[in-house]
């Protein structure tokens, strides 16, 4: 196994993955809102890698005999004009997405990825990793917090 950048003879297998974590969030939404569109396969990939081009970032894959079983992507976006109002704003990378086939989970690979994304955020000049995580998703929770990532935010919901 090795982790390349990501190029795009490896965009049918990003699609497959990114579908592959949204039918799993859907399956663990507890509020039933999550959902995959009908267009989300053919879509969201676009979309992820546009946004990882847009801010400065990076799609790594990890490959095994030509085929993707993992990916994360991350980006490092400006802060908004009004964010230094209330907030120190340091130099931050956000991970977007991070995913491992079902069939590989367990193997180190997650890690390996986000170690890859971390070195690319210190090389430059982030102090910072943030990453949005469903609440729901415990799998991935429990990993984050094995890599040292710990909450800072909290977003609750209520149903009215």
């Amino acid at each position: 196994m090795k982790i390349i950048e990501y190029n795009d003879r490896y965009l049918d297998d990003v699609k497959d993955l990114l579908t592959e974590l949204e039918e799993y969030l859907v399956s663990i939404d507890e509020d039933k809102l999550d959902r995959v569109h009908p267009l989300y396969h053919e879509k969201m990939a676009l979309i992820d890698l546009e946004e990882v081009n847009k801010n400065s970032g990076k799609c790594y894959l990890a490959v095994e005999k030509n085929k993707t079983i993992g990916l994360i992507m991350g980006t490092i976006p400006p802060y908004e004009e009004y964010d230094y109002l209330d907030y120190k704003c340091p130099k931050r990378g956000v991970i977007t997405e991070l995913v491992v086939n079902k069939n590989n989970r367990g193997e180190g690979i997650g890690k390996m990825l986000i170690e890859k994304m971390e070195n690319y955020f210190k090389e430059n000049k982030c102090k910072y990793v943030l990453v949005d995580v469903f609440a729901y998703n415990l799998k991935a929770l429990n990993f984050y917090s094995k890599e040292s990532y710990h909450p800072r935010m909290y977003t609750s919901i209520k149903k009215i």
